[in-house]
């Protein structure tokens, strides 16, 4: 829905730079009623949520702090507001290419194109906002088209900038993949409303009152994401290989400053986009099982662009195959029911971890490490700059599950991956053995090894 608007590193780290020397200013003044006010922008539809908008801009003031009030309505709404904004929803709509008559007319017709066009206008002021230094944090109030067309706009904003969503639908489990594309890569706070928010009431003036003082809060004790002295890297793990990531970690914590991803399809997402932005200089993949999910269907699969983060950074990328050796299947009751993935893939019959009710791993087959093989090794040969990419193979189990005398150990369906690897994997990206399981020292020191390898490859680099 809608267009997402990401700011180069560069720019980034100067508008970072000038926010933070704005928070600090505020900090040096005699309160936050004195020196310059904190500006804070409030999305809302006034033909439908006058009220609550209103206290929410009234109670901001209070605090002192200027207010940019947004309106999105696009015709849903009966009321006539007498409360005017700052930004109309007809500039929004010019700055998406369209007019606010033109999305009334589509509405009831082509519901999904108006709402984009709005949100597309959206996410252009407010990344306009905040580019030029006038924007200090965002809360919106909303329903089911709000909050799509506010958490659009909010994605665009980087990370640390404060954001709050006041809805009544952020907790609806029909909504839970689209939300999570959004929730799972932005740092989005969200306030269940637990009821509507139209109309006044007791109820929606204390979510009104209590949403004004938390964004308050939020922008007066804003702290940016420090700047470390040591380079960052970003690294994915689980479960499966816990032991081995910390071995890594333990490795590269004395000069690195490591960031950890739950790589179970949302960490995947965010490590993806963080590491896109340029947060990191180094990307060591462990797990980068949900590229194989999104294959087959997985209950972790993160999408088609999984494995290109590093690509799109230009720097370093170590890649290990843990979670390759598995399909994330639950719920096991999944497994008498016609569950497609289930019949599909002919589940029952293979080796199983059923950890619980909710989690159950099936072991790929030889044919789908094959294809596995094959779809990361095209995605590598898309890289750039093949010297920085490295692949580390642990011989002795991708996971803890695979290892000798796991649940799903099968060497035979481990050597046909590296077997289709090394057929179609560019000859300039190596591919490096290791006589070892994945949870080792001596996989882990395999692992720093070729990222020292890799940090010299681009330290020699042409400027």
């Amino acid at each position: 829905m809608g267009s997402f608007i990401f700011l180069s590193e560069s720019k980034a780290n100067e508008i970072e730079t000038h926010q933070d020397s704005f928070f600090e200013n505020q900090r040096n003044t005699s309160g936050w009623r004195g020196g310059v006010k904190m500006s804070i922008a409030i999305v809302g539809m006034l033909d439908e949520r006058e009220e609550a908008l209103r206290i929410i801009k009234e109670q901001i003031e209070k605090r002192g702090h200027q207010v940019i009030l947004i309106d999105v309505s696009i015709g849903t709404g009966a009321i006539t507001p007498t409360l005017k904004p700052d930004v109309g929803s007809d500039e929004l709509a010019r700055l998406a290419g369209g007019t606010i008559e033109e999305i009334r007319k589509t509405l009831s017709k082509e519901r999904e194109k108006a709402t984009s066009i709005m949100a597309e206008g959206l996410t252009k002021k407010i990344s306009d906002l905040y580019q030029s230094g006038q924007l200090q944090g965002i809360l919106s109030i909303a329903g089911m088209t709000g909050t799509f067309l506010s958490i659009t706009a909010m994605k665009a904003l980087p990370f640390g900038v404060p954001k709050l969503l006041i809805s009544s639908v952020a907790a609806m489990p029909a909504y839970a993949n689209r939300l999570a594309d959004y929730f799972g890569v932005r740092d989005i706070t969200v306030m269940h409303s637990v009821v509507d928010t139209v109309g006044l009431n007791p109820l929606v003036r204390t979510l009104a009152v209590n949403g004004a003082n938390a964004i308050c809060g939020m922008a007066e004790g804003y702290e940016g994401v420090r700047k470390e002295t040591k380079p960052a890297i970003a690294i994915t793990e689980f479960g499966f290989v816990d032991k081995g990531a910390h071995y890594v970690r333990d490795l590269l914590e004395k000069d690195y400053s490591l960031v950890s991803f739950h790589a179970t399809g949302l960490g995947d997402r965010a490590a993806k986009d963080l590491v896109s932005q340029g947060f990191f200089q180094a990307f060591i993949d462990l797990v980068p099982a949900s590229f194989s999910e999104y294959l087959f269907g997985g209950n972790r699969a993160s999408g088609p662009d999984r494995l290109d983060g590093a690509r799109d950074a230009g720097i370093p990328y170590i890649l290990a195959p843990c979670g390759f050796d598995m399909i994330s299947c639950g719920p096991i009751d999944r497994k008498d029911k016609g569950d497609p993935l289930w019949v599909s893939r002919n589940l029952a019959t293979r080796k199983l971890l059923v950890q619980d009710a909710l989690r159950v791993q099936a072991r790929t087959s030889i044919e789908e490490m094959e294809i596995i093989a094959r779809s990361v090794a095209e995605k590598l040969n898309r890289y750039k700059e093949k010297g920085l990419v490295k692949v580390v193979i642990p011989r002795k189990g991708f996971s803890s599950l695979s290892g000798e005398g796991g649940a799903l150990y099968d060497p035979v369906a481990d050597q046909a991956f590296i077997d289709e690897l090394k057929k179609i994997l560019d000859p300039r990206i190596r591919i490096r053995e290791v006589e070892a399981h994945i949870n080792t020292p001596e996989f882990a020191r395999a692992v720093v090894e070729a990222l020292q390898e890799s940090f010299a490859m681009q330290a020699k680099r042409p400027v």
